[in-house]
């Protein structure tokens, strides 16, 4: 018993022995584990603190670029042409996070603020929103199966969109009620473009309590701002109107055509940019240098702090060749001569006429101008501007090309200065009788006088001569069809029937006639037959009045930039200077000897146009022009209609030409008798305008500085 007893004792003994040692190696174990913890924390805090503070408290940075007002565009005479006009502004700008439920909770607040015209809402936006504010009706729109098939995978969020849109009846359309269409209108404008971009909301008509009360409410409408916006200002009105173009607004933005071009020049979707003519072919140097912004976001999104990287500059300034007090009276002088013809009998289908004035020496076009007769909706006439006629519509232009005739038979030796000719009707087997007008009689005449009097005769025995060929009453003329590539190379080389190279987009070339009988070739000598427009006559003119150099002719002058200080111009950046195209291949006694032909045009005892410039003080020289030609105008009915084209070329002082000019005026009258020379009214008419503006400043009218003075007071007003 004793035994048993000291047994039990010795294992009560080995277990309390065995107890303590197992707590120790837990308690060792707790240890180890509580140095490894200790361990790791003080890695993470030392080693990787300042890695994961960084992390904890990330932002993100997201430059964007805002834009700047566009350069100014100055007359010759530095008389500011188109300005800027600030306006009232209000903008959003969403971040990246920003749900569309949030963007309606502001635009209905905005709506109760500003007046915000729905006419650009369409059917599209009003579903979309109607979507976005009905989330269980719109859900309900799509079928169980249909919800299974999206659970699926087999239907994908654009599907169930687009089923939604299909089902929107138009009951639930009805729904949105008027009021409400401007909270659509501007959830619109929030909803275009990307995140962290300011959108415009509305730049046009903001009103100062509009533009006030949103400023005081900006805390309650998150991402809108008030600032100020521009818009283009043109201080001549409609004078040379089409020429300036035109920008995109910001609801149009970026021309979808052009959208990637725009994109990888750093533009905004909903930038505006010159659309049309000098705005467009001039954007890089009109577009102004945007503001670039740096907005910090915070790792949800929101942006908590905004930095300006670098500060906007509007556009560099351009300088144009046009005077736009020359434009002016000329505009005028074209409108008033057209009215005196409209109202004269016969004249139905008159309905435009131009005007080009250019220095034939550098190419700088002085004038562009052009007019057209139409009727508004309530009947009204109405002359708009049609200067882009110069360079995109071509006519026949008469006798006025008849000094290229006269040197392309110079150069090809089939006739020279001094070579008579027999002025006679041509009696041509198969061909109407080709005969000069009623005012020549038959009889002999040199080059010098088939110039002054417009003698058809002395071109079409000057074709044939070209041609190889002779002439024998009541034959056939065979004649060399390369007459006709002959010919039009020569006229070529002064810009007839080629691009002139104006430094506008759209230019055409005319079109050469395609026929090559024999008639043809002799109308084609006489301005019948390959039609020209009204920039090439110019050319041509001011290529026989510098001597035979083709000059390019251009609009813009200089280019300079931008200052913000009043009454100054900035440095000039780039000044263009005269560009020669090329030398027509003809001798200098050859081109002084067409000179002297179109002097005596407005100069010589029979000259076709000595009643209206034999007394001009600027001593002219020129060549007048009518063609017999056929209407092609919008009138469909009336197309293929015999009809006149009445043309005029010129130069003044003919010792040291300064002017070149050329006057167009197609489908004047369908009959002879009712001949009015409105050609030779127009050209006596811009030429004393120009000298009367050349006199007047002479003696002391505004200086370019003063003349850039009271155009910009004009502005401020």
């Amino acid at each position: 018993m004793k035994q048993i007893q000291q047994a039990q004792k010795a294992k009560k003994k080995k277990k309390r022995t065995q107890l303590p040692f197992r707590l120790n190696v837990l308690f060792f174990a707790v240890f180890l584990l509580f140095s490894a913890l200790i361990l790791r924390l003080g890695v993470i805090q030392i080693v990787y603190g300042e890695q994961y503070r960084k992390e904890v408290e990330r932002t993100e940075n997201v430059t964007v670029n805002t834009p700047a007002p566009r350069g100014k565009i100055y007359d010759r005479n530095y008389q500011v042409v188109v300005d800027n006009e600030p306006l009232h502004a209000i903008t959003y700008t969403r971040t990246q996070t920003t749900k569309p439920s949030e963007m309606i909770e502001v635009a209905k607040k905005l709506a109760i603020y500003i007046e915000k015209p729905t006419d650009r809402v369409t059917e599209r936006d009003i579903k979309d929103y109607w979507i976005l504010t009905n989330e269980e009706k719109a859900k309900e729109k799509i079928t169980e199966k249909e919800w299974k098939q999206f659970r699926a995978k087999k239907l994908k969020d654009k599907d169930i969109y687009r089923l939604q849109l299909e089902r929107i009846t138009e009951e639930d359309v009805k729904m949105i009620k008027e009021k409400e269409l401007e909270v659509v209108a501007i959830f619109r404008e929030m909803n275009s473009g990307y995140a962290l971009t300011p959108q415009m909301i509305k730049n046009n008509g903001v009103t100062d309590e509009e533009y006030a009360v949103v400023s005081e409410h900006l805390e309650e409408l998150p991402g809108v701002d008030v600032t100020t916006d521009w818009n283009r200002h043109y201080a001549f009105g409609d004078t040379f109107r089409t020429v300036l173009g035109n920008i995109t607004s910001s609801e149009e933005g970026l021309p979808r055509e052009k959208l990637d071009y725009y994109l990888a020049r750093d533009y905004n979707r909903n930038d505006r940019v010159g659309k049309s003519y000098i705005e467009a072919q001039y954007e890089d140097v009109l577009r102004g240098q945007k503001a670039k912004i740096k907005n910090v976001t915070d790792k949800a999104g929101n942006i908590i702090e905004t930095i300006e990287m670098s500060q906007g500059q509007r556009g560099k300034d351009i300088v144009l060749t046009i005077d736009m007090e020359l434009q002016q009276r000329v505009e005028k002088i074209i409108e008033e001569e057209l009215m005196t013809m409209k109202r004269r009998g016969g004249t139905e289908l008159l309905d435009r006429a131009f005007v080009v004035m250019m220095d034939p020496n550098t190419g700088e076009i002085l004038s562009l101008a052009g007019k057209r007769y139409t009727r508004d909706e309530n009947g009204k006439v109405v002359l708009k501007d049609y200067a882009l006629g110069t360079i995109t519509s071509a006519y026949a232009m008469g006798s006025a090309v008849k000094g290229a005739t006269v040197l392309t038979g110079f150069q090809t030796g089939v006739i020279h200065p001094g070579t008579v000719l027999i002025d006679e009707p041509l009696y041509i087997k198969g061909t109407p009788t080709k005969k000069s007008h009623s005012g020549i009689r038959p009889g002999p005449m040199n080059d010098l006088k088939a110039l002054e009097m417009s003698s058809n005769v002395y071109m079409f025995k000057t074709a044939i001569a070209i041609a190889g060929s002779t002439y024998r009453p009541h034959q056939a003329l065979p004649i060399k069809k390369e007459a006709f590539s002959i010919m039009r190379r020569y006229f070529n080389q002064f810009g007839l029937g080629v691009k002139t190279g104006i430094d506008l987009p759209g230019e055409i070339i005319g079109w050469p006639g395609q026929s090559t009988l024999p008639g043809h070739l002799l109308d084609l000598a006489i301005g019948q037959f390959d039609v020209y427009t009204p920039i090439q006559m110019a050319q041509y003119v001011s290529t026989i009045a510098n001597g035979g150099y083709r000059i390019q002719p251009h609009v813009v002058k200089e280019i300079r930039e931008p200052i913000s200080e009043k009454n100054q111009m900035g440095n000039v950046i780039y000044s263009f200077e005269p560009k020669v195209l090329n030398r027509v291949d003809m001798k200098t006694e050859y081109i002084e000897r067409v000179r002297e032909g179109f002097y005596r045009v407005m100069h010589g005892s029979n000259g076709t146009a000595r009643a209206f410039f034999a007394n001009a003080p600027y001593d002219p020289a020129g060549k007048t022009g009518t063609a017999q030609a056929f209407y092609d105008g919008p009138i469909k009915s009336r197309r293929m209609t015999p009809t006149y084209n009445l043309t005029l070329v010129g130069f003044a002082p003919y010792n040291n030409p300064e002017v070149a000019f050329a006057v167009v005026v197609p489908w004047v009258y369908q009959n002879a008798k009712n001949h009015y020379p409105i050609n030779n009214y127009i050209g006596r008419k811009i030429l004393d305008a120009y000298f009367e503006l050349k006199k007047q400043r002479q003696l002391g009218q505004p200086s370019s500085t003063e003349s850039l003075n009271n155009g910009e007071e004009t502005m401020e007003r």
